[in-house]
């Protein structure tokens, strides 16, 4: 029993130290996959960049933890979203090399492409309609198309006109226009959302405000900087840097030459 308590205590020590999960940019997220409207293709505005996401959190003491991770991503002008990204597995002890995971969405041929250069396989899920994927692929969620989970007010949950999910009238949360300002080079509308947790909510003998900054590209439709902070998570923010606005090559939406398709999602289906 009191190994299964340390390796358990383990466990969540690791997870606790990559801060809270999040989306990203090119993936999944607030504005839908490759950054549009949830739900809608984004075409006619190609670009490439490198999403850099930074984690911060002030333990007790002064001590300080941070972590940062970057995803290169790229979208064509029709609307289909490459997202690369280098997975290190969590542990000081951990002797396995970086892999590189690649998700690719399609609306033009309706599928979500899970790429694996060690295996040289790509494992194909149909995307519903108006571009939404299908249901997720089983797996432990750190591989290709992975699934953000947060608390109700993380940036992975669809915003309310009052910038809180199904509370448009929430007294408790306030949305400020912050106007327009230049980030990495582009245009960008800026939002800022404060949300209060009253006394006694959840347990607090305090108020506890959590305030998140979107700025948006109207031009690109998709945030280029996401400022997140919350006294019980940290401090992420989520940027977009490099930002090229050309269109990518497009063999790096296709399943590369020589790999093996499989349909239904890793580790399910058949090669075609």
């Amino acid at each position: 029993m009191k190994k299964l308590t340390i390796g358990v205590f383990v466990t969540v020590l690791s997870a606790f130290a990559q801060g809270p999960p999040r989306p990203g940019f090119g993936g999944p997220g607030p504005m839908g996959p490759g950054g549009g409207p949830p739900g809608r293709t984004v075409s006619g505005a190609p670009y490439s960049g490198t999403e850099v996401v930074t984690v911060q959190q002030v333990l007790a003491g002064g001590n300080v933890i941070q972590n940062q991770t970057k995803s290169n991503v790229f979208r064509d002008t029709q609307g289909r979203v490459r997202t690369e990204r280098t997975v290190r597995h969590p542990g000081p002890n951990s002797s396995e090399t970086p892999a590189t995971e690649v998700m690719i969405t399609d609306p033009v041929a309706g599928v979500m492409r899970h790429v694996n250069a060690e295996s040289r396989t790509v494992n194909e899920s149909p995307l519903h309609p108006a571009g939404r994927p299908g249901p997720p692929p089983p797996g432990d969620g750190n591989g290709p198309g992975w699934r953000p989970a947060g608390g109700p007010d993380r940036a992975d949950r669809p915003v309310g006109p009052a910038g809180r999910p199904g509370a448009p009238n929430d007294p408790n949360v306030t949305t400020e226009n912050l106007g327009v300002q230049t980030i990495n080079g582009v245009a960008a509308n800026g939002t800022r959302i404060t949300r209060t947790i009253p006394i006694g909510t959840i347990g607090n003998t305090q108020a506890i405000q959590s305030v998140r900054e979107i700025w948006t590209s109207p031009d690109l439709k998709v945030p280029v900087m996401v400022k997140e902070s919350d006294p019980r998570f940290g401090t992420t923010v989520t940027e977009l840097t490099n930002i090229v606005r050309a269109e990518p090559d497009a063999t790096l939406f296709q399943a590369p030459a020589g790999y093996t398709v499989r349909q239904g999602g890793p580790g399910r289906g058949a090669p075609r």
